[in-house]
């Protein structure tokens, strides 16, 4: 632009300084052509008077001489005429000129003298007038008698030169207009378009757009072509050596296979270049309650905390989350922050208050009885309510203000968005500050286009999610369901081969990002001497006596299939009635949502399914289920995961389900069986648990008893490679990948 304005400036000029040279030239031509017109006609007209005027003179016929003046002294341009005696004194006159008689006088009296003709330009009321004197002799010509000065209008003169200033003026304007346009034509055609094309084909190369139909063919070089011939040769060389270091980190990648707390954050402190990251999400990963008169700590249930807080443990960052818990406000400082975690201080806790219509609009309305079951595909209806968005649009802002001053000192922040609670919070973050590098993560599943199109604000939320740079979910089906859910709803350009969204020239990635666990959470292994005493005593504890022991870990929701689970071990035992008063199955539920009905309803059916089938089956010293109610910290539920001959994972539909990792993580040694449903993105990874149909009540039935007859050393197979798969893709890997690829977000 600046290229242009200066090419612009410089072309005006030089046609300026050339019209105007060329109409200076002009006018002073034009002017001396019509000044020496203007001599011969006053010549040719004063002699032709003058040879009237003579006789009148020499016989003193002042009358006569009066009226010839006055009869020849206004014609055409003539302005008037005066006679003059031989001492100056004026003989006959125009009227209208007597009064400007000392103006010529010096005239008359030097022609009179010299005996020649004299001219000259004088100004009169504001006109220009050339005069004209021309002296007469008597009949011998010896003696001047007398002369004669003719007034011409000159002022004509003035006017057709300005005319030909206007005239070369517009000639100016339309020429510089012709020639700036032409020129600029000429330049984008010869050397800009060239320049652009070959910009965006290295923009091409650089993004990794190599294999796209513009990277096909060249863009033409025109007078630019030495230039073409080294970039294209210089794009080449920055292309293979891109390829090469792609292919050396995938290399160092697979050499380093397992990544730990240290190897990440040494990644991220690489990566981040001294800045922080900043973390959104509605549950906090530490809230404080009230018991009597103390406060104390606990963690909130669900796999986003479990997930999450292993990364900002190594981050020192700052996580930005609702703060639920009836103890929070008196913990937290004058900016409601406060470190954690409690016991050992590693990154800063932002706690953002919420009304309880807040709450219930935003969290339980619209994020819990709208978009869950909406994405979830659990046949529960999804209610959709005006209130509720509009809570939601409140929340999602409220939100981004606090982020906003969070980050107001910081260049380039990093920020990541979790989950379907802020689907609106990039673009609110992108208008404010375009500078900022954002990812959100969806951790539920994305449902295909026609299931998503229910919603009735689905334009809304898309927009609102394409503010970010990087749009992560847990496997790559939903990915795609993503971009056909965009391709169906907006306007956008998508790129499938990178998996992209161009919307007003903003560039959106989405990729997936299968989320994990930090095995170190759940490593250390029970030996096998202290294993049977360890399971005997969880039995006394809840008082059941058992050989064989099952274990599922669950928020009660309606997702998570428990109903389901619990007919299938009822069908187990109608069909194997050998194992009856041999094998107990634990469920510890954390009761969630209860504001909801639906929740509560689900929390009232399980309670009753239990009753009912412990009354069918139970025994004297042995009942089937054991239902722990309530919230359990992972040192309490770590001796289920470490004891248990299997742990069921039946979710009718889960992004990723990290319950089943955990259980995979606590086995070191090598015992157990996982029973995993379809349904989860946990399938996708742990091939070697036993994968059922959750809608499949008979299944899942053989499914128990195939796990509790299976042979010791298949079992022990099968689990080695589940532990070494959880321990490669772990968190860290997890959050190494998603922060890499928005440290290098363009």
């Amino acid at each position: 632009m600046k290229i242009t304005i200066r090419l612009i400036v410089s072309l005006v000029f030089v046609v300026a300084l050339v019209a105007v040279i060329f109409s200076f030239y002009q006018v002073r031509i034009e002017h001396g052509r019509l000044v020496n017109d203007l001599e011969r006609r006053t010549i040719l007209l004063a002699e032709s008077l003058q040879e009237s005027a003579k006789p009148l003179v020499q016989s003193r016929s002042f009358a006569k001489l009066n009226r010839f003046v006055d009869r020849f002294g206004n014609r055409e341009r003539l302005k008037g005429i005066m006679v003059w005696s031989v001492q100056g004194d004026v003989i006959a006159s125009t009227p209208a000129i007597k009064q400007n008689t000392p103006k010529v006088l010096s005239q008359v009296l030097n022609s009179l003298s010299e005996k020649r003709s004299l001219q000259g330009f004088i100004n009169i009321e504001g006109k220009e007038i050339y005069i004209h004197t021309i002296p007469f002799s008597d009949e011998e010509e010896e003696n001047v008698i007398g002369a004669l000065t003719l007034f011409q209008d000159a002022s004509y003169i003035d006017i057709r030169l300005k005319d030909i200033w206007k005239q070369n003026f517009m000639r100016f304007l339309i020429l510089t207009l012709v020639i700036v346009v032409i020129t600029l034509l000429v330049v984008r055609w010869s050397i800009t378009g060239p320049i652009a094309q070959i910009a965006e084909w290295m923009r091409d190369l650089r993004l990794g757009n190599g294999k796209s139909k513009k990277s096909d063919s060249f863009p033409r070089g025109d007078v630019l072509a030495p230039l073409v011939t080294e970039v294209k040769y210089l794009a080449k060389s920055l292309s293979m050596a891109q390829k090469k270091a792609e292919e050396e980190a995938r290399a160092a990648v697979k050499t380093e296979s397992l990544w730990t707390a240290e190897r990440l954050k040494e990644h991220v402190q690489f990566e981040l270049g001294g800045r922080k990251l900043f973390l959104v999400s509605n549950r906090e990963p530490y809230m404080h309650i009230k018991e009597g008169r103390s406060i104390k700590y606990i963690i909130p249930a669900g796999g986003l905390v479990t997930a999450l807080d292993p990364v900002m443990r190594v981050c020192n960052g700052v996580w930005v989350a609702h703060g639920g818990g009836d103890g929070d406000r008196d913990v937290v400082d004058a900016k409601d922050t406060l470190r954690v975690p409690p016991e050992q201080p590693c990154y800063t806790l932002k706690r953002i208050w919420l009304t309880k219509e807040e709450e219930d609009g935003y969290y339980y309305g619209f994020s819990n009885e709208g978009i869950w079951p909406l994405c979830h595909i659990t046949h529960e209806r999804p209610v959709f309510r005006l209130d509720d968005w509009s809570y939601y649009q409140k929340v999602n802002e409220k939100f981004a203000a606090a982020l906003l001053d969070e980050i107001k000192d910081e260049e380039s922040p990093l920020v990541l968005v979790q989950d379907y609670h802020f689907a609106l919070l990039p673009i609110l973050i992108k208008e404010k500050r375009p500078d900022v590098k954002l990812a959100i993560f969806w951790h539920i599943p994305w449902p295909n286009p026609e299931t998503y199109g229910i919603c009735p604000w689905v334009r809304e939320i898309l927009l609102g999610m394409l503010g970010a740079d990087i749009i992560g979910f847990h496997i790559q089906l939903y990915c795609n369901n993503f971009l056909d859910t965009v391709d169906r709803f907006l306007e956008s350009k998508i790129d499938w081969e990178q998996f992209s969204i161009s919307r007003r020239g903003h560039m959106t990635f989405v990729k997936s990002f299968p989320i994990s666990i930090s095995s170190d959470l759940f490593a250390g292994g029970v030996p096998a001497a202290e294993k049977g005493s360890l399971k005997e005593n969880l039995l006394k504890e809840i008082d059941v006596s058992a050989r064989y022991m099952g274990v599922g870990v669950d928020r009660i929701d309606y997702t998570k299939g428990i109903p389901e689970r619990f007919r299938a071990i009822e069908r187990f035992f109608e069909k194997y009635p050998e194992f009856i008063g041999s094998f107990v199955f634990i469920e510890i539920g954390a009761p969630s949502r209860t504001h909801i009905k639906r929740y509560r309803d689900l929390l009232t059916q399980v309670e009753e399914m239990v009753d009912r089938i412990n009354w069918r089956f139970r025994t004297k010293n042995w009942r089937p289920l054991v239902f722990l109610k309530g919230n359990h910290r992972h040192d309490q539920i770590q001796p289920f995961y470490k004891t248990a001959d299997i742990c069921m994972v039946t979710s009718l539909h889960d992004g990723m389900n990290l319950v089943a990792k955990e259980f995979v993580a606590s086995r070191d040694d090598g015992d157990g069986v996982l029973i995993l449903s379809q349904f989860t993105g946990a399938s996708r990874e742990l091939k070697d648990a036993i994968i059922v149909n959750p809608y499949d009540i008979e299944s899942m039935a053989d499914a128990i008893h195939a796990a509790l007859t299976m042979d010791p050393a298949e079992r022990s197979e099968r689990m080695g490679r589940m532990i070494a798969t959880v321990r490669e893709q772990n968190i860290y890997r997890w959050a190494g990948s998603l922060i890499t690829e928005l440290t290098r977000v363009r």
